[in-house]
């Protein structure tokens, strides 16, 4: 009789999986209060907002309409875990995923957060599942890449339009970055990022002659000074400087961007571990992603798909210095698109992963 063989990066992989969904559907039993106040917000509907537009009131009418809204939470982990991992599969296991690395810690990381984030009613549970289609269709190659390209921006536009508004910025951004990345600068990550950053000063001083309000100002510090006091704002973001202003929204966003992605300030948080432990996760993969899309530059004529991964996340990571009010926030929305992340994370690997 055979013997069923499992390559080794798989078998870690399902090991993974398995602690996640355990870890989910204990999550309801282990997890600070804080953690479900936007799922139960989703699943009882205190002001009958479900509706077809906007993410509220879709993630309402989703969890209502297929009845995931009346189950218990740890139900909802056993069903929606399975789902996102399973999605995570599709996209491919590295063969290399077994080895103890930098790259591997940082994936294993991200994977067991959806233990956190994607265990009850969620909308990152809506956003998980559509951002998945764009490492998919990069990876497919089934067009050229300048249709991609196009469907990609198409995808994320409708997206924004339907459920996402701020997601509309990001092919804006990615494109920014993209041009940037053709002109022959000597550091050119750092003026791809840069210049992200810059454009995005610019739609929010645009958007601010028109509506009389900044982006960082409208969003982010006008939810800061609403929850002022709460026990979720001690990750707060909050800009040094007052946002009424051009310039001090030109700083607002650049200090957004750092907190977020860069958090070193965080440091100061040393007595409060889960801070501490996200500051340091979140400098890793940052840093770790940066040096992946330095090496996918160079080879760009080889990974010319794989490569929009890396236009797509940073634009995102830039997005996020706007609109994200604490640190706890930008960790859950991040893996709202875990499958970017990932796929960026493997851009080089999936030509040779692994499967069943």
């Amino acid at each position: 009789m055979g013997h069923l063989k499992i390559h080794k990066s798989l078998f870690v992989y399902l090991a993974l999986c398995t602690a996640v969904v355990v870890l989910g559907c204990l999550s309801y039993y282990i997890l600070p209060e804080r953690f479900f106040f936007d799922a139960i917000i989703i699943t009882e509907d205190f002001y009958n907002e479900k509706g077809f537009f906007r993410s509220y009131p879709v993630t309402m009418l989703f969890y209502d309409r297929t009845g995931l809204g009346k189950l218990p939470f740890s139900t909802v982990a056993l069903i929606q875990l399975p789902i996102v991992l399973l999605v995570l599969y599709k996209l491919g296991i590295p063969r290399r995923f077994a080895h103890f690395t930098l790259r591997n810690v940082l994936a294993y990381i991200c994977i067991i957060l959806l233990a956190f984030f994607i265990a009850m009613p969620s909308k990152e549970f809506i956003t998980f599942l559509v951002i998945a289609c764009i490492p998919l269709i990069l990876k497919s190659r089934k067009y050229n890449l300048r249709t991609t390209v196009f469907i990609l921006f198409a995808l994320i536009v409708l997206f924004g339009i339907w459920y996402r508004p701020y997601y509309i910025l990001i092919p804006i951004i990615s494109g920014v970055i993209y041009l940037t990345s053709l002109i022959n600068f000597k550091r050119k990550v750092l003026a791809g990022i840069f210049s992200g950053l810059l454009i995005l000063v610019f739609l929010s001083l645009s958007y601010g002659v028109v509506q009389g309000e900044y982006l960082s100002q409208s969003t982010r510090e006008e939810l800061n000074e609403q929850r002022a006091g709460e026990e979720a704002t001690n990750s707060a973001i909050t800009s040094p400087v007052a946002t009424e202003s051009w310039y001090g929204e030109a700083v607002g966003i650049f200090y957004g961007f750092a907190s977020v992605n860069l958090p070193i300030n965080g440091l100061k948080h040393i007595l409060k571990p889960q801070i501490l432990a996200f500051v340091i996760w979140q400098l890793l993969l940052t840093f770790y992603l940066l040096f992946l899309y330095r090496n996918c530059l160079k080879n760009k004529s080889v990974y010319s798909y794989e490569i929009w991964a890396f236009y797509l996340v940073f634009a995102y990571f830039i997005v996020q210095g706007v609109f994200e009010p604490d640190l706890g926030s930008a960790v859950k929305h991040k893996i709202g698109i875990l499958p970017l992340i990932y796929f960026a994370l493997y851009y080089d690997s999936f030509r040779k992963s692994v499967s069943i």
